[in-house]
């Protein structure tokens, strides 16, 4: 049997205006991305006359609400596009509808009206930076919102009790095709030493997706006269925030610490394997997940793809990830630390195209934001 297809719902408190889609979710490809388009129930009654607009909104957020000072709000609007559907500017007969605003309207009737909004290609994907457990409050993050709205103009401040939001995500797979498998290497020469202690770390493939088991090529060659100790496998991720500042974070989000050593003239070649998962790291403050909604539970983020033409500025945070392994060489005269890093990517893979059926479900729709 095929999946069903939920259409989410959500009306304004005076019930004035309802916003009725067929997902949240939609897919930046690289080359496009998916168009966001709904439909807006009307209640004429209750509009009294004034027009009613559609707003599609990316936000980047880097405090709460109650924050603000003196007027100045946490948070930056990265894009914002508002439409008028009522009255309608163009006849909705004529107008192209996706199969989904077609059955919807059929559904509600004369006084449903469907939108359409396409996305720039320098946005980026939704993203938020996790809370400490003592924080309730708006994390750091980039969000992406519907807002359907009564007003007398597009410039007029919206009243509560006349708009409604509806909270989507901007997302992305995994490419089709990966790079080459990633690799690094480094040579140490230490003094009264004659040979070098070299090391290289590669992986299996560029990219890999969110709960899959990273298998870590370590091969360790000691010429030198050192012993080499205390090696360890990390997974970290490093987040830039490049909209407002040029703070960085560096978390491991999974690390083997092992009991491996490399006595002077032998060799080491070993695999490893490590999981980052986020289940193992929720106490971790100002790690990068992607965006959620409200009662669903989200993973680490993914990896940023920026294309050559975009400003990294606009993106807000940008997320990558890469595997670090490191030793100590111990020698009579001091210790030196040796590492290696090999960047790679974390992301999700494309889901399998399924048909499915629509259902209309209003479970839990205004939890939903």
């Amino acid at each position: 049997m095929a999946p069903k297809h939920v259409i989410y719902k959500k009306l304004s408190r005076d019930k004035s205006v309802g916003v009725y889609m067929g997902k949240r979710d939609f897919v930046d490809h690289c080359d496009f991305v998916d168009p966001v388009d709904g439909v807006v129930l009307i209640d004429p009654a209750q509009v009294k006359g004034k027009k009613v607009y559609v707003m599609l909104s990316c936000t980047f957020r880097y405090g709460r609400d109650d924050m603000d000072v003196l007027g100045i709000a946490f948070r930056r609007d990265i894009f914002l596009c508002t439409r008028q559907v009522y009255p309608p500017l163009q006849d909705k007969e004529r107008s192209v509808h996706t199969k989904v605003q077609e059955k919807i309207l059929r559904k509600l009737g004369d006084n449903a009206h469907p939108f359409f909004f396409e996305f720039p290609d320098n946005l980026p994907c939704s993203v938020a930076l996790q809370p400490a457990s003592t924080d309730p409050g708006k994390r750091c993050a980039v969000e992406f919102e519907v807002k359907a709205f009564c007003a007398e103009n597009q410039d007029e401040k919206a009243q509560k009790r006349s708009s409604v939001r509806l909270a989507i995500r901007k997302i992305q797979y995994a490419p089709d095709k990966g790079g080459a498998a990633p690799s690094a290497e480094t040579t140490c020469e230490f003094v009264m030493s004659d040979k070098p202690l070299h090391m290289r770390v590669s992986l299996e493939k560029e990219t890999y997706y969110h709960e899959e088991k990273i298998n870590i090529s370590v091969d360790i060659d000691n010429s030198s006269s050192r012993n080499v100790k205390d090696v360890s496998v990390s997974v970290e991720q490093v987040t830039s925030v490049v909209l407002y500042s040029n703070d960085k974070y560096v978390s491991p989000v999974a690390y083997d610490e092992t009991m491996d050593t490399v006595p002077a003239g032998t060799s080491l070649k070993k695999v490893y394997s490590l999981c980052p998962l986020l289940g193992n790291n929720r106490e971790r403050h100002g790690l990068a997940l992607d965006g959620k909604l409200k009662h669903e539970d989200t993973n680490l983020a993914s990896s940023s793809i920026v294309k050559d033409e975009v400003l990294k500025e606009i993106l807000g945070m940008l997320v990558a990830y890469r595997v670090v392994v490191k030793c100590t060489a111990a020698g009579v005269v001091g210790s030196s630390e040796v590492a290696v890093e090999v960047p790679f990517k974390l992301m999700h893979p494309k889901p399998d195209p399924v048909k499915t059926q629509l259902t209309w479900c209003s479970r839990s729709l205004n939890a939903l934001i």
